[in-house]
């Protein structure tokens, strides 16, 4: 069974903080969010504001990358939305 995004991100956020010996408090006042938000990021609550999810992976040297899983994926999204000059 694969892996929800907000699993992942938590799994890589808890990682990436305990390599470099911080813990939640620091890595809060770090990126400037609240403990709280550290907290629900690592336990891969669904819902979280991306602006403060980017901080946290910036403080933590990490970047969120959005690429195409694979054809079958692009296909089912539909062909992709061509801006004409017009519009």
């Amino acid at each position: 069974m694969t892996q929800g995004i907000a699993e992942v991100l938590a799994a890589e956020v808890r990682r990436r903080r305990a390599v470099l010996r911080l813990t939640q408090q620091d890595l809060a006042q770090l990126a400037g969010v609240s403990e709280r938000f550290v907290r629900f990021v690592e336990q891969g609550k669904p819902s979280v504001q991306l602006d403060s999810l980017v901080a946290v992976l910036e403080t933590l040297g990490l970047e969120l990358k959005v690429t195409a899983r694979n054809s079958q994926a692009a296909r089912a999204a539909g062909p992709p939305v061509e801006n004409s000059p017009g519009q």
